[in-house]
Formats: structure tokens, C-alpha cells, sequence
């Protein structure tokens, strides 16, 4: 499968060639995550794709989450944990995708955080004025919104 037949891969992916197998497979330069189809552009412009860690708090509209049946953490809390994750990230000390496997409030987490492709008008309007702003592998500052506090990553 040649990349010129196919035309250009969407921003951020790249073609590999996998040494055990000799079969092509497809990297994301921004999650650094793998597949082995290839990866389809936004069918509408107007889509954007992300990821985000969420951490919620006290008075978040949900005040629970996969991790923790009752989230008690303050607002001050919350918003000191996502500065603290997004310093790492920047710093390269852990990756996006760990953090938000790990420590995001949101079921997202399972999928290292990956929302998926979204148009304007389905997500909280703060998030997606956000989210809409950042180039491709941009990451936001944190953002606030009623679910609690984000760091969102643009990846398509």
C-alpha cells in the first residue's frame, strides 16, 4: 500500500514498516500509538479529534468517576493536579498518554484519553472553543469547565 495511492496520510501519522513482520502499519507522531489500518482523515473539516485528562472535583457536575466512587478533592486540588500533569508532559517526564490511562476522571482514560472525532456543538462550550484553537499535537493550558479541570491534546 503506497502512501501516494492512497494520497497523503492525515496530519500527524506516519507509514512504518514493522521489522518482525515487514508489514506497513501506521504511527501516531502525537500519541505515539499504532495500527495497522490506515488511519482516515476527518471526513468533515469541521471534525477535530483530541484527547484530554479530566480531573474532577468536589463540585464537578459528576463528582465521581471510574477511579473513585466519591470525589472529594477541592477545586484548588484539582486544578494543582492537572498544572502537576501538564508540567510532566511538557517536561517529557511522562507521556500524554500515561497520565491519562492513569489519572483522568474521565472513561476516556481507557483509550489514553482519545475522544474521538467531534464536531462544534458536542462538547462543553469552554472545552470546545479550546480544543478548536489548538493546531494539531498542541497541547492546552488547563481549562475549566462544569466536569472540572482539562488538558487537552489535538491529534487530528
Amino acid at each position: 500500500m503506497s502512501q501516494d495511492k492512497d494520497g497523503p496520510l492525515p496530519e500527524g501519522w506516519e507509514m512504518r514498516t514493522s521489522r518482525s513482520t515487514g508489514m506497513t502499519y501506521y504511527l501516531n507522531t502525537y500519541t505515539k500509538k499504532s495500527q495497522w489500518e490506515r488511519p482516515e482523515a476527518p471526513a468533515d473539516p469541521g471534525e477535530i479529534r483530541c484527547s484530554h485528562i479530566l480531573v474532577k472535583h468536589a463540585e464537578s457536575r459528576r463528582p465521581s468517576s471510574w477511579r473513585e466512587d466519591k470525589i472529594t478533592r477541592s477545586k484548588e486540588e484539582a486544578s494543582d493536579l492537572i498544572k502537576s500533569y501538564r508540567k510532566q508532559i511538557v517536561a517529557n517526564d511522562s507521556s500524554f498518554v500515561d497520565i491519562a490511562t492513569k489519572y483522568s476522571d474521565c472513561s476516556s482514560a481507557k483509550r489514553g484519553g482519545d475522544l474521538g472525532l467531534f464536531g462544534r456543538g458536542q462538547m462543553q462550550q469552554v472545552f470546545e472553543e479550546e480544543a478548536f484553537k489548538l493546531k494539531v499535537g498542541q497541547l492546552s493550558k488547563p481549562v475549566e469547565t462544569d466536569s472540572g479541570f482539562h488538558i487537552i491534546l489535538r491529534t487530528v
